[in-house]
């Protein structure tokens, strides 16, 4: 992992660390090799790079750009399509940590399904059972006996925005195609689905800015999304109701994550991300518009915990609702009341608050 900003002494690209350079599970460190291996994913410098550190800090003017922007001879730059809406400071500091809890069979079985993820998630990212939380709180407690690493976060962030974009573009597409031949309006579900898609994008190519994936980093993404894919398809043309409830679950999952991030973060255990000389990304810095004085990991992590917010909110809400007829209440104009906030809403509004 590179974390960029901070301009330590300088080694070639061969030294910078990279992940993905083994398929060994656990964790490693041997004093003298700065050497992290998480989940098949080594992250150090090579033998050169004796230095007491967990993975490189090359400056990021050193780092291969992953996705440099395209020069073109009349083309200054390309703004996302869906501008992000922004959020307050009091409103990101308002999200929390909730759990919508399971109300009968089917949702019992998404919850269940997001669990055995989360099991699997910890094992190939090298988390020990010192570094778990309270299991009989997995989605609410936020405190462990260890914290986990830089290098750890980085794997998890990478891992779970890669997956997380699937669910919005997969029901946004079979939603517009449902639209096409049913030569009928889908009452603003499509853009939703989509644009928390793309937000979900967003998020991970900004921690592509902070670290850059190796070669089996990214067959296991390959590997990963195309079942994804498939299985999401085909659950949604049988219930969207249930793809629904288990992206709201998915959902908590990642509000808790970030939270457990910034807790670890004001606890000083994360002291890369804190360092002053330490600088968000630009590609993070435009897309959220972040204030001059508010551009430290801490801030962007709160974003983006405002956003997965949004997203469990939203697909619990969803789940609620008639899935052929019911209007989208989030893009919707409300006759004596305003337009909900799924944010501050964890386990979704009901149908009889919105519709």
């Amino acid at each position: 992992m590179i974390p960029s900003g901070i301009p330590p002494r300088v080694y070639t690209a061969r030294q910078a660390v990279q992940l993905a350079k083994s398929a060994l599970v656990g964790t490693r460190f041997q004093t003298g090799l700065a050497v992290r291996s998480v989940a098949g994913l080594r992250f150090g410098a090579c033998s050169a790079c004796q230095a007491q550190r967990l993975f490189s800090t090359t400056p990021a003017a050193q780092l291969r750009d992953i996705f440099p922007a395209k020069d073109t001879p009349h083309i200054k730059t390309t703004k996302p399509a869906w501008p992000h809406q922004g959020y307050t400071m009091d409103e990101m500091l308002a999200v929390t940590p909730a759990h919508r809890k399971p109300q009968g069979f089917t949702d019992w079985a998404a919850w269940k399904f997001v669990r055995i993820a989360r099991f699997w998630m910890d094992i190939a990212t090298g988390v020990g059972r010192e570094q778990q939380v309270d299991k009989r709180n997995p989605t609410t407690a936020v405190v462990a006996s260890k914290p986990l690493t830089e290098a750890q976060w980085l794997v998890r962030f990478v891992f779970l925005e890669s997956i997380a974009g699937v669910p919005g573009m997969v029901g946004g597409m079979l939603r517009h195609l449902n639209s096409l031949r049913r030569m009928k309006r889908d009452n603003g579900w499509i853009e939703t689905l989509l644009e928390e898609s793309f937000n979900e994008r967003m998020h991970l190519l900004t921690f592509m800015k902070m670290c850059e994936p190796g070669w089996f980093m990214k067959t296991v993404l390959i590997g990963a999304q195309g079942v994804f894919f498939n299985a999401l398809f085909v659950a949604y043309l049988l219930s969207p109701r249930i793809v629904h409830r288990f992206v709201g679950y998915l959902e908590e999952e990642a509000v808790h994550t970030y939270t457990r991030v910034l807790h670890e973060i004001d606890g000083g255990h994360l002291p890369r991300w804190t360092d002053p000389k330490f600088t968000v990304p630009d590609i993070a810095v435009q897309y959220w518009d972040m204030p001059e004085g508010h551009r430290t990991m801490k801030d962007l992590i709160l974003y983006i915990r405002a956003d997965e917010a949004c997203h469990r909110g939203v697909n619990h809400t969803l789940g609620n609702l008639d899935q052929k007829e019911d209007p989208n209440p989030f893009v919707s104009e409300f006759k004596d009341r305003e337009t909900p906030k799924p944010a501050l809403k964890g386990t979704g509004y009901e149908r009889a608050e919105v519709i």
